[in-house]
């Protein structure tokens, strides 16, 4: 192998290795927004959970019933 061929097959893996660094890159910024929106979302359940406790406690949606047979 000459060196040119070993100079451009280099090349050839780095081209192959930003291109996948790129793509990781990519999906990890994707994955930090749908955290950072799942984290939110999160939080608004949250406050909606302690804004019912505190108007009154239970209401039908959230008491537990045991069926009549027992």
């Amino acid at each position: 192998m000459t060196p040119e061929q070993r100079i451009e097959e280099l090349e050839i893996k780095l081209a192959h290795l930003e291109r996948g660094m790129l793509e990781v890159s990519d999906e990890v910024a994707r994955q930090q927004q749908l955290i950072e929106r799942l984290t939110e979302r999160g939080h608004q359940l949250m406050q909606r959970v302690e804004a019912m406790q505190s108007e009154g406690g239970e209401d039908a949606a959230t008491r537990i019933e045991l069926p009549p047979h027992y």
